[in-house]
């Protein structure tokens, strides 16, 4: 549905003449091309003709980014509302009936304000709007990623879903699980199919620990020898994994996957030593961390778990409370956008009469003395009204110049807008 706002010069005669030449020429049963309603642009404040020129130019741009914002709230409503959409409305009113009954809101932007200073208005509070959108759908769709992941941790095999919810006590009974200063158990899944992961396993990492240095059990009478121990004892000369022999258990299975824990030495302790009379503290080498990285690599999923019996219903219980905010924060989106949808259209009707406003003036001069008007167009009849009112509403010498300068340009104002 297109709409068409038209202004014409009165010439010095009354309103109602320029009201009827309009109906003629595009709404009348010889061109019965729209239907036409009456439209009012109150008296604004002209200002200087500098400031009419450039308010011009900004008024464009600012028509287009008010209606951006129009369609944002629509499409945000739509999406939630679905066939519903239609209910949203300008204070109870259809957007439809509403144009067509337009009235400008003095309470909220008066007339007697300078121009700029009345668009600033406007455009401030649909911008305040516009960044409340943004932030209550960045809100929304940020809580649905995490219902959904959450969803998905539930309902997943055994790489992905929350092992609070199938490591039950009974599975766990015979299961070993240590977390002491020395040894971790980790949980490793892995896809079925790859083989020989319960031998490979204890081969993995075999260069991260540091089994080496001095054997003083063997040869006591060395101990405390200078060359025997620091800096100067490579305590890598012999390499090791971190896997405990014979700590492999096969926790579960399901079709697609299979979970393993296996205990692994979780550092190794490097002592410090002398560098002349200055004392090299030791440090500690975790390896929890980089075994880790090496199961990734083959593409063995670590899970970050530790076992809770008393943490088998809390994951149901946050999946619930989450489904709930969601439902509630949809819901508040949803009365958000019916009740905001109103205020950025009527800025936005609000700017499209100070656009007529200002490029009628600039058009037809001082002092202010033109008619506009609102065409509803019917369907399909959109070029065959703008070329009737081309015809019937331009002077005759300037109608080879409209030929001339093509289909952008009118000899009155014209502005075209689908609600």
């Amino acid at each position: 549905m297109s709409y068409f706002i038209a202004a014409i010069s009165n010439g010095g005669g009354a309103p109602e003449q320029a009201y009827r030449k309009m109906q003629e020429a595009g709404a009348c049963p010889e061109r019965p091309f729209a239907e036409m309603f009456k439209f009012e642009v109150p008296s604004l404040t002209v200002g200087t003709l500098d400031t009419l020129m450039n308010l011009s130019d900004e008024l464009v741009k600012t028509d287009a980014v008010v209606e951006s914002i129009v369609r944002k709230v629509e499409k945000t409503a739509v999406e939630f509302l679905g066939k519903k959409s239609n209910e949203l409305s300008i204070g109870g009113v259809p957007s439809a009936r509403y144009i067509q009954q337009f009235a400008w809101d003095y309470a909220k932007y008066p007339n007697r304000r300078p121009l700029k200073e009345l668009v600033s208005l406007i455009t401030g509070g649909v911008s305040a709007i516009d960044e409340e959108l943004k932030q209550l759908s960045g809100a929304y769709t940020e809580k649905v990623t995490t219902m959904q992941d959450a969803q998905r941790r539930k309902m997943g095999n055994l790489l992905v879903c929350d092992l609070n919810d199938v490591l039950t006590e009974e599975v766990m009974k015979d299961i070993q699980v240590y977390d002491t200063e020395y040894l971790k158990t980790l949980f490793i899944a892995i896809p079925k199919g790859l083989d020989k992961f319960e031998t490979s396993i204890y081969k993995l990492g075999s260069k991260l620990v540091g089994y080496g240095g001095p054997d003083w059990s063997r040869d006591p009478s060395r101990l405390g020898e200078p060359i025997s121990f620091g800096s100067q004892i490579d305590r890598h000369q012999k390499r090791g994994t971190p896997v405990v022999p014979g700590s492999l258990q096969k926790v579960k299975e399901d079709s697609e996957s299979i979970l393993y824990a296996i205990t692994i030495l979780k550092g190794q302790y490097e002592a410090g030593y002398y560098e002349g009379d200055e004392f090299m503290p030791g440090n500690k080498v975790d390896f929890v961390e980089a075994f880790e990285k090496i199961c990734r690599d083959k593409r063995y999923v670590v899970r970050d778990f530790k076992y809770d019996p008393t943490q088998a219903s809390k994951s149901s219980q946050a999946l619930e409370q989450l489904q709930v905010e969601v439902d509630g924060m949809r819901s508040g989106l949803m009365r958000w956008c019916k009740t905001h949808f109103g205020e950025v259209f009527v800025a936005w009707m609000h700017i499209k009469v100070i656009r007529v406003f200002v490029e009628s003036v600039l058009r037809y001069g001082l002092p202010v003395d033109f008619t506009a008007v609102l065409y509803k167009s019917k369907p399909g009849k959109e070029s065959q009204l703008t070329n009737a009112l081309d015809k019937h509403l331009s002077t005759e010498e300037k109608q080879e110049d409209l030929d001339e300068e093509g289909d952008d340009y009118h000899d009155f104002v014209l502005l075209k807008f689908e609600p």
